[in-house]
């Protein structure tokens, strides 16, 4: 699947949208964010993993809420003023990313990529595509596909399957035990 929209850009050399977590310096690259939206309401989807905050209606769509800090091994995230949703497309599906906040949208020079730490044998699921300098500091560039792997599985017509199960369960249980 193609996941670079057919857009116009203005400004071609601006491939980043940066943003923050938990004052680290991130970006993704602009052809995989759809949109950059204020929070909305999340219902929480049983059985998910706990990246996945649960999922939400985007323009008619469901898609999968993950949480960025939790997918970077920090604590959960907390509801900001400054709080956003980007809305990404994976190879699979749209996922929202919750971050902290979003800084701007800038272009990376190939003079201020830097080589991507190897910290262990599963680097590569920290989803860290590259790093480049940029304003003074360095800016993680993430690969979607990666970040947002925890997705990739997520049926959701099967979890709202066993969700609605398990709520006809416990309305049976709840009646048969006014019948007694």
């Amino acid at each position: 699947m193609d996941v670079e929209p057919s857009r116009k850009r203005a400004d071609r050399s601006k491939n980043l949208v940066g943003f923050r977590i938990d004052g680290v310096r991130y970006a993704v690259r602009i052809l995989r964010v759809r949109e950059i939206i204020n929070p909305l309401e999340i219902v929480p989807v049983p059985y998910a993993p706990e990246v996945i905050l649960g999922v939400s209606d985007h323009r008619g769509e469901v898609v999968p809420v993950l949480d960025m800090r939790r997918r970077l091994g920090l604590d959960a995230s907390k509801r900001t003023h400054k709080t956003k949703w980007l809305i990404v497309q994976s190879q699979e599906r749209a996922v929202c990313l919750v971050v902290d906040s979003v800084t701007d949208v800038f272009g990376a020079e190939p003079s201020g990529r830097r080589e991507v730490p190897r910290w262990n044998e599963s680097t590569s699921s920290r989803g860290i595509e590259a790093v480049y300098a940029h304003q003074g500091s360095l800016v993680f560039v993430i690969d979607v596909d990666q970040v947002v792997e925890p997705t990739a599985t997520l049926d959701l017509a099967e979890i709202a399957h066993r969700a609605n199960r398990e709520r006809d369960d416990s309305t049976t249980i709840r009646e048969q035990g006014r019948i007694e």
